[in-house]
């Protein structure tokens, strides 16, 4: 399930073998990719650990987004089952970026999965670290079962109604997290494909909103789009600098 603030988010349909995206007006469908993904690289070592302690449904949750100038940011909750791992599983930053589709596909058909997104005007309202605690929360609510642990790359543990175990670096050793990690950063990227389309010139299906010098270069150019983060100070500059020069 996919849960968010915005309309235009809600047409990120998170099942089936296509993805269709749609942000606005514009609408798309990818196909699924070529099978590229032979065998699962992670266990449920940790999952299970907990299980033997008491917690009967453990998810891993991870978000993608954090340090980008513009777009949302991304979380997923998702849940593993034992029985039907999903192959190739690994830290969505290891894949390449066919394997991470292939993977993703996997997750959103064998596992269960909830998506939050947090847009610009919670992010730069609340700032950005509390925007994706919140878009964790969501994610857990969008599941169809309900967790009593999940495990959180990173050292914040927010509050998303059960209990919450921070570890750093999960998303390379946990299985439910790297699962997370990869539905969250599939999702963001293909929405930040669809914003290409609405603002062409600032290169998005690239750099996927990232400071890069092309972003900054398209910024100086074009100006600073609704989705750019105005609470980022390289926006803060941008939108000063073109004051600046309307004013002389």
């Amino acid at each position: 399930m996919l849960c968010c603030e915005r309309p235009e988010f809600a047409g990120l349909l998170s099942r089936g073998t296509t993805l269709r995206v749609a942000v606005g007006e514009h609408v798309r469908e990818l196909p699924a990719p070529r099978r590229a993904l032979r065998r699962t690289l992670m266990t449920l070592d940790f999952e299970q650990s907990r299980h033997r302690v008491g917690y009967r449904c453990v998810v891993g949750i991870d978000e993608a987004g954090i340090g980008p100038w513009a777009g949302p940011v991304v979380a997923a909750a998702v849940w593993l089952d034992p029985e039907a791992l999903p192959e190739g599983l690994a830290d969505s930053k290891a894949l390449s970026s066919q394997n991470r589709r292939v993977c993703y596909q996997d997750i959103m058909r064998l596992a269960k999965v909830g998506v939050g997104i947090a847009d610009v005007t919670r992010i730069d309202r609340d700032n950005v670290l509390r925007a994706s605690h919140w878009a964790m929360g969501e994610a857990v609510r969008a599941l169809s079962i309900t967790p009593d642990l999940a495990a959180i790359d990173g050292v914040h543990a927010p509050d998303i109604g059960c209990a919450v175990e921070t570890i750093i670096g999960g998303d390379a050793t946990i299985a439910s997290i790297a699962a997370a990690s990869i539905v969250a950063k599939v999702t963001r990227d293909q929405l930040m494909q669809q914003w290409a389309t609405q603002y062409p010139g600032y290169g998005f299906e690239r750099h996927v909103g990232y400071g890069t010098a092309q972003h900054r270069a398209a910024i100086a150019a074009l100006g600073v789009t609704p989705i750019h983060r105005r609470s980022f100070r390289p926006i803060q500059v941008a939108l000063e600098k073109r004051s600046t020069n309307t004013e002389g």
